[in-house]
């Protein structure tokens, strides 16, 4: 990673992740598990926390959305795909709400946290 692209991540107020992702920490998380049961999982770290606040679940289109309320605010969507029987990718989408044009590099920090506490629920599989 060029440290041209690594400053460039502090000048953005949103964050997403994806398969081909040039910095390792945005690249998408693959976990053992099924759709319903990631999904599952979102939704208890989101209701379990004082710091998220729910705000809609789509079972059909795998996707869930909440606002973080404590400290930084940000919205995030969350993506749950079932890729194979029990191999769910998951990804990010995060919005800091900010005065400022960008939020330096808070959302890319949100998603590392978010997949922190999911890789202690679910099995990460190794994509390597």
């Amino acid at each position: 990673m060029s440290f041209g692209k690594k400053l460039s991540r502090f000048f953005y107020n949103q964050a997403e992740t994806s398969d081909n992702h040039w910095d390792k920490e945005l690249q998408t998380r693959y976990y053992k598990t099924t759709k319903d049961k990631g999904l599952a999982i979102l939704e208890q770290l989101v209701q379990g926390s004082q710091n998220y606040q729910l705000n809609s679940i789509s079972a059909e289109h795998g996707e869930i959305s909440f606002r973080i309320v404590k400290g930084k605010k940000a919205f995030v969507i969350a993506t749950v795909i079932m890729v194979r029987p029990y191999q769910t990718a998951i990804d990010f989408n995060v919005s800091s709400e900010s005065g400022l044009p960008f939020d330096f590099g808070h959302s890319s920090k949100l998603v590392k946290q978010l997949y922190e506490k999911l890789n202690k629920e679910l099995q990460l599989i190794d994509k390597n």
